[in-house]
Parts: C-alpha cells; sequence; structure tokens
C-alpha cells in the first residue's frame, strides 16, 4: 500500500519548518528522509505519524486521507531513536503490548510475538527484562514490537544512532532484509548519508524545509539536482570549482564545476596537460588512500589507490575526468545538463 505526502507545509510561528513537500512511497518501498540537523525531516515524519498536524496539504496511505486522523486511527507503526521499552515488562510482553492493547486473544498473541522473534533472533531473551539487553537488542526488541502489528506504514526515526559504528552497520543489513521480507512501506530519517545509501529504494533529500531531490541513490549520487545534493552525497564530499567557491585553471567561472574526489587523477611526476598543486595531508585508510592537494586559492580531495604514495609539502600532479564534471548555475545552484 502506498504512502503519498501532497504539498506538505508547517510552520512554526512564521518559519517554515517544512514548505511544500511532496513524494510517493510505492507499496513495499523503503525510502529515506535525508538531510542535515534541522531541515525537517523530523517534522514531516511526526506529521505522517499524526504527532504534528500540517497546516497545508494532505497525507494519504493507499486511497485513504489520513491528514486529520488520530495517531492510533492512522495503523502506523513508529519506531524512534530511543527504545522505549517498558522496563518492568518481558520481553515477550514488551513486543505483545500493540496488540494486548488491541485486545486480540491470549494464544494469538503468544503466536504472533513468537514468530517475531524468531524472524529477528529474540527467541531466547523473552522471559527477560530489557536492562538485560545490549543496545542493539532493544534496538531489535523495539522494531519487533513496531512489526508485531502488521501495519500498513512503518516511520522509523534515527533508529540506529545510539548504536556504536559496528553494529549499526550489522543492523543496517538486519532491517534491509526485514524490509524485503515484509514488503511494508517503510519512511526513515537519518542524517547519514551512508545509511541512506545502502537501506533506500529512494531517498528524499531535505534543506530548509524543501525537498531537494527524490530518486534512487544512484540517480542522487550521479545526477544531483544541484549544488547541496552534490556536496551533501558523497564521503569525501565532491569538490568545486567556480562561483564562490576556489578557482581552478582551464575551468570556466561563470559556472560551478563539481568532481568527485574518485574522479580525479593524481601521481606524483609531472605529466602533460594535468594540473600541479601540494599535498597538503595524506589519509591511509587500508584500502584507499584521501589525498588533500593546495592549489591556488583551491583545496582538492583525491581518492586514490593505497599504493600512491605522497609526502605532506610535496609537489603533486592531477587531472580532473572531463566525463565525470558536473555543471551548476552560480547563481541558483542548479544542475546544468548537457
Amino acid at each position: 500500500m502506498k504512502l503519498v505526502v501532497d504539498n506538505i507545509s508547517k510552520l512554526f510561528g512564521a518559519r517554515y519548518a517544512v514548505r511544500n513537500v511532496s513524494f510517493t512511497a510505492e507499496k513495499g518501498e523503503f525510502v529515506v528522509l535525508l538531510g542535515p540537523s534541522g531541515c525537517g525531516k523530523s517534522t514531516l515524519l511526526r506529521m505522517i505519524a499524526g504527532l504534528e498536524m500540517p497546516d497545508e496539504g494532505a497525507i494519504r496511505i493507499g486511497e485513504r486521507e489520513i491528514t486529520k486522523l488520530e495517531p492510533r486511527d492512522r495503523d502506523i507503526a513508529m519506531v524512534f531513536q530511543s527504545y522505549a521499552l517498558y522496563p518492568h515488562m518481558t520481553i515477550e510482553a514488551n513486543i505483545g503490548y500493540p496488540l494486548r492493547v488491541r485486545k486480540r486473544p491470549a494464544a494469538e498473541i503468544a503466536t504472533e510475538v513468537k514468530d517475531v522473534a524468531r524472524r529477528l533472533g529474540l527467541e531466547h531473551l523473552l522471559g527477560g527484562f530489557p536492562k538485560q539487553l545490549s543496545g542493539g537488542e532493544r534496538q531489535r526488541v523495539a522494531l519487533a514490537r513496531a512489526i508485531v502489528r502488521k501495519p500498513k506504514a512503518f516511520l522509523m526515526d534515527e533508529p540506529l544512532s545510539n548504536l556504536d559504528a559496528r553494529l549499526r552497520v550489522d543492523m543496517r543489513a538486519e532491517l534491509k532484509h526485514l524490509q524485503h521480507t515484509l514488503k511494508t512501506v517503510t519512511l526513515y530519517v537519518t542524517h547519514d548519508q551512508a545509511e541512506a545509501m545502502t537501506l533506500a529504494h529512494r531517498i528524499a533529500v531535505l534543506n530548509a524545509g524543501r525537498l531537494q531531490q527524490f530518486g534512487t541513490p544512484q540517480e542522487i549520487y550521479h545526477q544531483p539536482a544541484n549544488v547541496f545534493v552534490a556536496g551533501f552525497l558523497g564521503s569525501p564530499s565532491m569538490n568545486f570549482f567556480g562561483g564562490e567557491h576556489g578557482a581552478l585553471p582551464g575551468l570556466p567561472s561563470d559556472i560551478i564545476v563539481g568532481v568527485r574526489p574518485e574522479d580525479i587523477e593524481i601521481s606524483g611526476s609531472p605529466r602533460e596537460g594535468w594540473l600541479q598543486g601540494r599535498v597538503y595531508v595524506t589519509e591511509e585508510m587500508g584500502n584507499e588512500s584521501i589525498v588533500r592537494l593546495e592549489c591556488g586559492d583551491s583545496r582538492i580531495t583525491i581518492r586514490t589507490t593505497p599504493d600512491v604514495r605522497l609526502e605532506e609539502n610535496s609537489a603533486a600532479f592531477f587531472r580532473l575526468r572531463s566525463d565525470k564534471m558536473h555543471r551548476f548555475d552560480a547563481k541558483s545552484g542548479d544542475a546544468l545538463r548537457a
């Protein structure tokens, strides 16, 4: 069942937290709301959940408008950054709580809880209490409690941000597999681009309350709609030249040119037609190296292979791959398509 956000706006005082945002999450789709802190992504999620009321626009699940319904009447399950488990209840009771408040038969609740616990590897923990669990286990219990309801949509507000880096990676894989199995439309809020790229079927990139681009991870990475999207997606971020950014010989000054770090070739030896810079710092990552150069008033970040070894302050020579350049209007920041 698809979820439609139609021209939604939300004002806090005189300031728009969300302004004229529209997109559709199709049946079974995992959509990530991505953007920096304060961009409006959590406010948008809360409006879909019914915890905030929009000032304009409509929200629909399937053909049913839910814009003004109470949260309990929307048939949506939400998973928060905090696990919000009941400390005095067993894990089994925590997972089954949404079914008990809906007065489902006890035998049915027990069956549903065991099935969800098996899917998430929680069977051996059902008799324990939240304080006995690790952060990853608590998050799985919170997910299980949402899943057991079999809602029409899942809303997740940075659910992995309290976990350590390694556990986040493991939980991302579990989430993606689980969502693929359940085939329930899911909206997931994060500021972490790695989560967005790895989890999403499509990404809604937000900034200052406005939708900047909506597309697949590959579309957004390789065909960014504007300078903001291009700079926000990618680690290290895209290099920009021209406009208010530093200039580079041979590039036009009336537009902004963007090149990703992996699309710049580098050498410690002079090569015909290549530009010269000075090594500012090299970061060795094991499987790759990140080299930061200074060239005139520009600083350039290059991703290269670990066998390229350059000393700080030494000369380095580089070339931008012309077929990988992105061009943007210097005034609006919008992409210029060939």
